[in-house]
């Protein structure tokens, strides 16, 4: 069976600085019309930062859209036509204060492909070192470093809660055990 909705018309409802939104109407598989709104969004990257005590880097910050501060790994948006490892490096070193030797790209996933076109781009950094770049001036971060069997525990005690850094903290301790 063919589950493909071909697009009709497409209206651009807003357009802003980190993301945008769409209305399309589409003919769905069995002829009837629907509609669908759209987040574009220019993608992300998301990193484990990963030392060699096995600890692994995450930010403390507030987000506004959930009215709470999060525990979270660090991560940013991609800007036009950037890599994604070089956008990794960039946050990194904006967030955290750190450089890399190694940098393994561990898994591309969509966050919400229900509304959005958000892809995302999971690395793992390795042979860390000290390297600070200016942090985004509406950026108010508070690096925390755990031991990653504990990273991993913060999230089955909820205090983990955002989808990347779940992601990506069950990805790495896989990868370790195996």
């Amino acid at each position: 069976m063919d589950l493909t909705e071909v697009l009709l018309t497409s209206e651009r409802i807003y357009e802003g600085r980190i993301l945008n939104l769409r209305r399309d109407r589409v003919r769905l598989p069995d002829g009837r019309e629907a509609s669908r709104e759209v987040v574009e969004h220019p993608g992300a990257v998301a990193i484990i930062a990963l030392d060699k005590e096995k600890n692994v880097y995450l930010v403390r910050q507030y987000r506004y859209p959930i009215g709470r501060v999060t525990l979270e790994i660090p991560a940013g948006k991609l800007d036009a036509g950037e890599e994604p490892v070089n956008c990794a490096r960039r946050e990194l070193a904006e967030e955290v204060g750190l450089a890399a030797a190694e940098w393994q790209l561990l898994l591309t996933f969509y966050s919400t492909p229900g509304f959005s076109d958000e892809i995302m781009y999971l690395f793992l950094a390795t042979g860390l070192k000290p390297h600070r770049e200016e942090a985004d001036a509406d950026e108010f971060l508070e690096v925390v470093r755990l031991p990653l069997p504990e990273a991993v525990a913060q999230i089955f005690k909820g205090t983990i809660q955002d989808a990347k850094s779940i992601a990506g903290l069950l990805a790495a301790a896989r990868i370790l055990q195996a």
